[in-house]
């Protein structure tokens, strides 16, 4: 019983994290939108999450990794995306207008896709406070 609760929160915080991941992604090509010749990017985030659900152990193993440093006086930090980024294929999206600068970043899609994720991220986020708070009405037995 205990094991499913785990696994549930563990493909809850998963989810989260690639949602996170997304923002920053989405967020990145908008700050990039005047740069001249600047492709945006997306990852495919069902893929993402099937990847979690079929290789629990690798993403539990790879939660915090380490950055690469060049020199190792160079400050050893982990990644603030949870690692999610190692883990996920981010691929250059399909232009849809092109622009004489070579920029391929449609604001218009861009905006969408930020506010899409930042509205599953809240859901994600407010289903995960239901179930906890489930989980606290049945441990105290109301």
């Amino acid at each position: 019983m205990i094991e499913r609760l785990t696994q549930r929160m563990e493909f809850f915080s998963n989810v989260l994290q690639l949602r996170a991941h997304r923002q920053q992604v989405i967020a990145s090509n908008i700050a990039n939108a005047d740069t001249p010749g600047y492709a945006a990017r997306d990852f495919d985030f069902k893929a993402a999450i099937q990847d979690a659900v079929r290789n629990p152990a690798e993403w539990r193993a790879g939660a915090m990794p380490l950055l690469a440093g060049s020199d190792a006086r160079h400050l050893r930090t982990v990644t603030s995306a949870g690692g999610v980024a190692e883990r996920t294929r981010v691929a250059y999206t399909v232009q849809t207008q092109p622009s004489l600068d070579g920029n391929s970043v449609d604001m218009d899609q861009q905006r969408a896709n930020f506010i899409d994720n930042a509205i599953q991220y809240e859901s994600t986020l407010r289903f995960i406070n239901g179930h906890v708070r489930t989980m606290l009405s049945a441990i105290q037995g109301q």
